[in-house]
């Protein structure tokens, strides 16, 4: 035998045996771990995501993603530790008599669903709801509600209207660029008073100041010489000047605070860092039923589904008349509440968010804030850049609250504290196409929406029933472009928000495949295979 051809052979071989092995290792680095099958019933919710996981980088965005969006759409049952049989609404001091199976499930007082896309789902997941997941807010303080005056109603007389106010589930889209807004103007209005405060120290005299945030006026505030504050003057917002922006009274402050309380609220699902660690506080069997780690990423999740944009119609007319009613939205003064464009300073999402309350988990309580920039959704969003760097967000809000007048005061009760007739401004990003409008679902028609305005808003509806037809069907086709994105369109991301090429499970499999490859052909080529030429003619 030739030696060299011996050679060959053996390294030929040697090589082969590296190429395979390096494609296997690759394999091997990408493939979930392999486990035993689970047999009869079973939780859903397959483990738990820990913060420290998020917190140090080992878990890549779409990782996070991914698992957030795994719990969006869990149906939770019974080994998950949903159900709350002896607990009431989010408060830890609240408990009721046990309620199991088949009391384990409420439709007025919760438990009254069992995932979050059973109502987040139109137009797509994440979406909004229709009124057939209508949820009753504060109904959830009751043991049992059946209307039967007994203990399950707290031995009162109920009705469907009083025992809880009933609304219909809102749209996420965007909601990660709601949140920023809402904390900048936070911060803007934190400084005024701080302002106000240090100015009355200094002439020892009271200071008034006007608080305005991004262009939105929310009264005026007054400082004593002893630091205490006069907010009787402070309109739209709560008296600690902190937005909340999410729920239709401007009563929620965060994803995060939304998340912890829809999951106590609609699945008995009970977060540890409301709840306490390891601790089974509403005694079914389970504690730790959601890690922080695992509302971090639920968080994250909701934060980066992209925002809405503008879906113009492919007919010349109905372009024309979505155009023109533009222009009358304006004319109208509606854009005085829902301002097309608000500026945001920052795009980077970072959780938790410093204004979260008790029981949500603080700034203080991590080692290392999650940050990410968020999507811009591509040109469709109308997302663009602003004066000083800013990115004007096209939200069509001021995050303010209004008195709305007689037809909207349809409740009866008062959520924490807010007057029955006044409601946050409606984000009009994406609403078109999440009917039905209005905070309890009862306008199935834009129109219908807008003739039931009154209060701060009686002149522009007047306005608007004092149109013409062709005027008003103009300014209804100028709503229906604010639509939730088709899937068909894709995000842009900044590049910086690309942490799988980060990975170092993505860059081993790109290493492993491209070493694997060359060893092969060069295997190949000693073995003597060679590209035949074709013949000259």
């Amino acid at each position: 035998m030739n030696p060299l051809s011996a050679t060959r052979k053996s390294l030929a071989f040697i090589l082969a045996i590296l190429a395979w092995a390096t494609l296997a290792a690759c394999h091997n680095t990408t493939a979930e771990p392999s486990s035993a099958p689970r047999i009869g019933d079973t939780a859903t919710l397959d483990g738990h995501t820990s913060q420290d996981d998020i917190e140090s980088g080992s878990l890549t965005l779409d990782q996070i993603v991914e698992r957030g969006e795994r719990l969006f759409t869990t149906s939770f049952n019974t080994l998950d530790g949903a159900g709350r049989p002896e607990t009431t609404d989010v408060s830890p001091d609240n408990f009721r008599p046990a309620r199991t199976f088949p009391d384990n499930f409420n439709r007025i007082s919760g438990p009254d669903a069992n995932a979050c896309s059973s109502c987040h789902g139109v137009p797509r997941l994440g979406g909004g709801g229709d009124n057939a997941t209508n949820v009753f807010v504060l109904a959830d303080g009751f043991h049992f509600v059946n209307f039967d005056g007994g203990e399950g109603d707290d031995f009162q007389a109920h009705t469907l209207r009083t025992v809880g106010n009933e609304r219909t589930s809102l749209g996420l889209f965007g909601s990660g660029y709601i949140e920023l807004l809402a904390r900048e103007m936070t911060e803007d209005m934190h400084a005024i008073r701080d302002e106000a405060r240090k100015q009355a120290r200094d002439s020892g005299a009271p200071v008034s100041l006007p608080l305005t945030a991004k262009g939105v006026e929310f009264g005026t505030i007054t400082a004593s010489t002893d630091g205490s504050l006069d907010t009787s003057r402070v309109e739209g917002v709560d008296p600690d000047l902190v937005i909340r922006p999410f729920m239709q009274k401007g009563t929620i402050v965060s994803l995060r605070e939304f998340a912890v309380k829809a999951m106590n609220q609609h699945f008995g699902m009970q977060a540890s860092e409301r709840f306490g660690d390891a601790v089974d506080h509403d005694a079914d069997g389970m504690a730790d039923e959601l890690t922080r780690g695992d509302i971090s990423a639920l968080v994250i999740f909701q934060a980066m589904l992209p925002p809405p944009g503008r879906v113009m119609p492919d007919h010349p007319e109905a372009r024309a008349a979505a155009q023109r009613g533009e222009a009358l939205f304006s004319a109208l003064e509606c854009s005085i509440c829902h301002i097309p464009e608000l500026p945001l300073n920052n795009q980077v999402f970072t959780e938790p968010n410093p204004f979260n309350p008790a029981g949500k988990l603080q700034v203080f309580e991590v080692a290392n804030a999650y940050s990410v920039p968020l999507p811009d959704g591509g040109e469709t969003t109308g997302l663009r850049s602003g004066p000083d760097d800013t990115i004007m967000v096209p939200v069509f809000t001021d995050l303010k609250r209004h008195s709305m007048g007689d037809i909207l005061n349809n409740e009866t009760r008062e959520e924490e504290m807010v007057p029955t007739d006044q409601w946050l401004t409606r984000k009009l990003w994406g609403f078109a196409n999440e009917p039905p409008y209005l905070h309890h679902g009862r306008a199935t028609l834009i129109s219908e929406a807008i003739l039931a305005h009154g209060g701060e808003a009686q002149t522009s509806r007047d306005a608007f029933a004092a149109l013409s037809s062709a005027d008003r069907a103009s300014v209804v086709e100028f709503l229906k472009t604010l639509q939730i994105m088709p899937e068909s369109v894709e995000s842009s991301l900044p590049s910086t928000q690309l942490p799988i090429f980060g990975s170092a499970i993505v860059w081993a499999a790109i290493v492993g495949v491209t070493v694997g490859t060359l060893a092969t052909i060069l295997a190949l080529y000693l073995l003597g295979f060679r590209p035949r030429r074709k013949a000259r003619p």
